[in-house]
C-alpha cells in the first residue's frame, strides 16, 4: 500500500510542478535569452541520457570500434546531420545497432 501512495503522491507533485510552470509562463513575458536557452534543453537531456549508454555499455568506458553501440551512434549522427529527421535518425540507429550486433557477435 505504501508503494501506491508514494506513486500517487509523486505523480501529483510532478503534475503540480509542471502545471505551475505553465501557469506562470502564461502570465509573464519570458525574456528572449531564456527562450533561446530553453530551445537547447531537449537535445541536452537526450544527449545526457543516450551518451552514457553508447560509451559505457558494460559499465566501463569503451570507445573502441568493437563497441557496436558507438558505431550505431555514429551512423545515427550521420543520418541526423544529413536528413535532420528525428524518426529516421532513431530508426537508422536502431537498425544499425541490430545489424552490427548480429554481424559482430
Amino acid at each position: 500500500m505504501n508503494l501506491w501512495i508514494t506513486i500517487i503522491l509523486m505523480g501529483a507533485v510532478t503534475y503540480g510542478l509542471r502545471l505551475s510552470l505553465i501557469a506562470l509562463l502564461g502570465r509573464f513575458d519570458v525574456p528572449p535569452l531564456v527562450t533561446r536557452g530553453l530551445r537547447f534543453v531537449p537535445p541536452a537531456v537526450l544527449s545526457a541520457i543516450i551518451l552514457p549508454e553508447l560509451v559505457e555499455p558494460a559499465g566501463k568506458l569503451n570507445l573502441s570500434l568493437g563497441n557496436v553501440r558507438v558505431l550505431a551512434g555514429l551512423l545515427a549522427m550521420l543520418v541526423a546531420w544529413r536528413t535532420r529527421n528525428v524518426l529516421l535518425t532513431v530508426g537508422a540507429g536502431m537498425v544499425g545497432l541490430w545489424i552490427l550486433q548480429s554481424l559482430l557477435r
